[in-house]
């Protein structure tokens, strides 16, 4: 029985190959007019390699025939499924660095097997855990002698100068990136820059000179002109592959330093007691090791400390969602240091990455990527409800829809963080009460649990979604 595939929407700019699942796994097409180039990156031995060493996602050969596909598709094959889906505009610093460097690597295993990337796109860079790895089998081609490195304004754009807006001028690049899909463009950052880009090496060669030059080609030239001039360019392939070493470690020198955030020191500035802090431990401890979910989202993961505990007892793989730049620096590093299975993302509950792209279905809205088997949202409700008034009753369904199973921790009035929010404006909020929660929340799920863990009466709450 055959089966009409339904790609996947952001697949579409590749002419020679889409991207489609099918009951839970991960296909790719390849055109006729692409499996040369395919089959010879395959006889080089560079995926395996890149395989080898946790570089690109694993394939293996599916039979075509098992799907309603048009005529020009000559091999289909079946990729590994990553456990989520993220964008480079929802990672921290280390991230991004971290994926423009794998990229960079890459390139460089690729040119020594005489193949090249076609593009730079950072969206062909997801994330497992802390480690970069590879998506698009289809960006690479054979290597063409003399040929220039083409795709290099892309992976400056998309890798390089959100990078350098965070390491030379302290903006976080991140809404930015969000509002234009294809990144920072170099003459905007050159404008942000002035004179200090001419000052480094890395940003000299790769942003303001490149900008310079394009400024000038645009008053100089035809576009006619433009086009031959770049496409009769040569470039020795040793001075390819040294290009790359330089802006690899150009790359490998940025830094982020920024002064401690409110949020990145919370973990040692809380209203609990050490005794009480062991009590919520043994909580969340007891709840993942009972659901042993696949994926567990940790809503608010601040520094990860509760998504390391949720690892060590019993989750596959936590996806972090932290709205504070400072501590999602600090979670990133720790899962990087200590290779968990982590992946905090930048993101703030009250405004998630939204559907974007053409057609508003290129890049996929949070909401459209929930696949989690079990959260915990630990001291955030409030911060929710009463720090960017959301109805308490807008907020337990957003968390209930999420998840099959989750814990919430409840923050009454009286304890301290809330005072604190409460301290300069008034109270508008008579329906933030814990009975009003329970009554939210038993519409949609089943309490299992509900603990008081601290003095001011916070409880740790445990549901389980109705089928």
């Amino acid at each position: 029985m055959t089966n009409i595939p339904e790609f996947v929407a952001g697949s579409f700019r590749d002419p020679n190959g889409r991207v489609f699942e099918h009951q839970g796994r991960i296909y790719r097409t390849i055109s006729k007019s692409a499996v040369d180039d395919f089959n010879a990156v395959v006889e080089s031995g560079l995926y395996d390699e890149l395989i080898r060493d946790g570089l690109l996602v694993g394939w293996s050969k599916a039979n075509k025939n098992d799907f309603d596909l048009e005529d020009d598709i000559a091999v289909v094959i079946e990729q590994e499924k990553l456990p989520f889906v993220s964008y480079p505009y929802e990672w921290s610093f280390g991230a991004l660095k971290a994926a423009a460097l794998c990229h960079l690597d890459v390139q460089l295993r690729a040119l020594q097997l005489n193949v090249v990337l076609s593009d730079a796109t950072a969206y062909n860079v997801m994330f497992v855990g802390s480690r970069p790895i590879f998506i698009d089998y289809l960006s690479f081609r054979p290597y063409r002698d003399g040929e220039f490195w083409l795709a290099h304004q892309q992976f400056c754009e998309q890798f390089l100068n959100p990078l350098l807006m965070s390491a030379r001028l302290g903006v976080n690049p991140n809404a930015w990136y969000r509002g234009n899909l294809e990144g920072v463009a170099s003459q905007d950052l050159a404008i942000l820059l002035g004179f200090r880009g001419w000052l480094n090496g890395t940003t000299l060669i790769n942003t303001m000179l490149p900008s310079f030059f394009e400024r000038r080609a645009k008053t100089k030239n035809s576009n006619a002109e433009t086009v031959e001039m770049v496409q009769s360019r040569k470039l020795a392939k040793s001075a390819y592959q040294g290009m790359i070493k330089r802006l690899h470690a150009g790359i490998s020198k940025l830094s982020v330093t920024t002064d401690t955030t409110v949020w990145q020191d919370y973990a040692n500035n809380t209203s609990y007691s050490s005794e009480e802090t062991t009590s919520k431990e043994v909580i969340v401890a007891r709840f993942t090791n009972t659901i042993k979910p696949a994926i567990l989202w940790d809503i608010g993961c601040n520094t990860g400390r509760y998504s390391k505990l949720a690892l060590e007892n019993g989750a596959a793989n936590v996806i972090g969602l932290e709205f504070d730049t400072g501590a999602l620096e600090t979670a990133y590093a720790m899962s990087k240091r200590e290779q968990l299975a982590f992946t905090p993302l930048l993101m703030n509950a009250v405004n998630p990455s939204p559907a974007l792209g053409w057609n508003e279905c290129e890049r996929h809205s949070l909401k459209d990527r929930a696949n989690a088997e079990a959260i915990i949202a630990l001291a955030v409700i409030h911060h929710i409800c009463i720090g960017r008034n959301i109805p308490l009753s807008d907020a337990v369904n957003w968390f209930v829809d999420l998840a099959p199973s989750g814990l919430i921790e409840f923050v009454p009035k009286e304890d301290p963080m809330v005072q604190e929010l409460l301290s300069l404006r008034e109270d508008i909020f008579p329906d933030y009460t814990y009975d009003a929660f329970c009554t939210t929340l038993l519409k949609k799920a089943t309490i299992k649990e509900s603990e008081t863990v601290n003095a001011h009466g916070r409880r740790l709450v445990w549901f389980s979604r109705f089928n």
